[in-house]
């Protein structure tokens, strides 16, 4: 007897940091990646971080949030290269 695919199939677990950056269990993968070193966090498909993680010195401070306002809540800025605009933003009013 086959069982359902869904009934077989493991569930994936993701870890994500919240507003505080403590690490929690999710069922649905972050959709920001982040650097807890550097505080700055972007879109998955960021080249400039995918740049950092093939050379090897970016996996060991990475991590995951659900949504923007959880990443800023932690503290942490928006990337320069992949979303330009919000970086202006927050930079203008990090100078005001």
């Amino acid at each position: 007897m086959c069982k359902n695919n869904e009934d077989s199939a493991e569930k994936k677990a993701f870890i994500l940091l919240d507003a505080d950056l403590r690490p929690y269990q999710s069922d649905i993968p972050g959709i920001l990646g982040g650097h807890r070193r550097s505080k700055l966090y972007g879109r998955l498909d960021c080249p400039t971080a995918l740049r950092s993680i093939a050379k090897g010195g970016y996996v060991k401070h990475r991590v995951f949030f659900s949504d923007e306002q959880t990443a800023i809540s932690a503290g942490l800025r928006p990337c320069a290269v992949c979303l330009p605009e919000k970086y202006a933003t927050w930079k203008k009013e990090k100078l005001q």
